[in-house]
């Protein structure tokens, strides 16, 4: 999915209250305060590949070096590259200022994954989370996004790029609303408006 891509699922959902919950979820992100603070963990079986290279990403393009993800990793092979050989004893130097990003994509959060979350809420790291709904992982969680797959209009993978997306968007954005969208739709259609000599004055 690429940039059009997500802009014309953001234009879809905006009548949904997907866009807004996003967009607080990528601000939320945007509070890291440090470089190498912004720490993202899965689960034992799916780590967050995709979503970390787009945070990345995100971190180029906007120039906010706080969202260059750090993927914290279950089991990182020691000959792995120095920033792939982050493991979870990083999760217990978490600290006021860090944010910890739990990508959860099975319905359930494992118990030591909880654990880990739980030990680095108490250590001040603010706690995010993108699952499915797990109620015990939300509960640690200072904010979360939750997709149920029966009732969303979205995939997880669709879920993940409006957050990512939404991080590296400036603070300043005004959301487009009806008014906003039928003013560009008529300009479209019509035409740029051509002033009368009384309109100029």
């Amino acid at each position: 999915m690429d940039a059009q891509d997500v802009s014309l699922l953001r234009e879809l959902l905006a009548s949904t209250s997907w866009v807004g919950r996003a967009d607080d979820l990528g601000r939320a992100l945007r509070r890291t305060r440090d470089p190498g603070g912004l720490l993202l963990v899965g689960t034992p079986d799916h780590e967050p590949w995709h979503l970390a290279a787009h945070l990345d990403d995100e971190s180029r393009y906007a120039g906010l070096p706080q969202l260059a993800p750090s993927l914290v990793r279950w089991n990182p092979p020691p000959d792995a590259p120095a920033h792939l050989r982050i493991g979870l004893e990083r999760l217990e130097d978490a600290r006021r200022g860090e944010t910890l990003f739990v990508v959860n994509s099975e319905v359930e959060a494992p118990v030591p994954l909880l654990e880990r979350v739980d030990d680095a809420r108490r250590t001040g790291a603010t706690v995010l989370a993108l699952d499915h709904g797990d109620p015990e992982l939300g509960a640690l969680a200072h904010d979360s996004i939750s997709l149920l797959p029966e009732r969303s209009p979205l995939s997880f993978e669709g879920l993940q790029h409006l957050v990512s997306t939404a991080a590296g968007q400036p603070e300043g954005r005004r959301k487009a609303g009806v008014r906003d969208r039928l003013s560009r739709f008529l300009d479209l259609v019509s035409g740029p408006r051509v002033l009368d000599h009384q309109d100029s004055y």
